[in-house]
């Protein structure tokens, strides 16, 4: 693993770069693509779900990056609002381009709150895909606060949602470019990292496939 310090407008931010032994960017049998996640609001890159993507990524030779937000980077706890995190995001992803990923491929996701940052750039970071780990997209307890849903919505890329069955944030519906799987477990999804693992797999394949098959 690499950690690598990226200015942004906000601060500071730190990408973790995943890539599986034996493989090297520089070679013709470097990865052909990149998985690049952000964490929930109050969470690190460590969590589980985010652990699992990663690994799904990597067993296929491909990049996986995993991005601190400023704040985090500086120690804060409270969030910024969406705007602030947009930005860093954009900031982050354009320098991983510039300086590490060159023209691959990309994909974009993150758990909760880095879901819909992921959702909400995508298309202004050029992904291929969205990748979302517990979408939040219901307040529990808010009822006068609005969902989320159109985040998903306006992605403008094919979105693959991963919600934990017991979420009390709730389950978005399947809809045009949007698969939603349902794995054990709550917002956390640690009890469904396996089933994270076994569905982040083919539908990262699936994105990349055209790249994939002619390996």
């Amino acid at each position: 693993m690499t950690a690598i310090d990226i200015p942004t407008d906000h601060g500071r931010a730190r990408a973790h770069l995943h890539l599986q032994a034996g493989a090297h960017a520089c070679t013709p049998h470097g990865p052909r693509g990149a998985l690049i996640l952000g964490h929930g609001a109050g969470g690190g890159i460590d969590a589980p779900d985010l652990v699992a993507a990663s690994d799904a990524a990597n067993a296929l030779g491909l990049f996986a990056v995993l991005v601190e937000q400023p704040y985090r980077v500086a120690g804060r706890r409270g969030t910024p609002r969406g705007p602030a995190l947009d930005l860093a995001w954009t900031q982050v992803v354009a320098h991983l381009r510039t300086a590490v990923l060159g023209d691959m491929p990309i994909i974009v996701g993150g758990r909760s709150a880095g879901a819909r940052v992921a959702c909400r750039t995508a298309t202004a970071t050029g992904a291929l895909a969205a990748l979302c780990l517990a979408f939040p997209l219901k307040t529990p307890g808010r009822p006068d606060r609005p969902d989320r849903l159109p985040e998903l919505h306006d992605a403008g890329v094919p979105v693959l949602v991963l919600q934990g069955e017991r979420d009390p944030y709730g389950h978005p519906p399947v809809g045009p470019d949007r698969t939603v799987v349902a794995v054990p477990g709550d917002h956390s999804l640690r009890a469904g990292t396996a089933e994270v693992r076994a569905a982040v797999g083919p539908w990262l394949s699936a994105q990349f496939a055209v790249l994939t098959d002619a390996v």
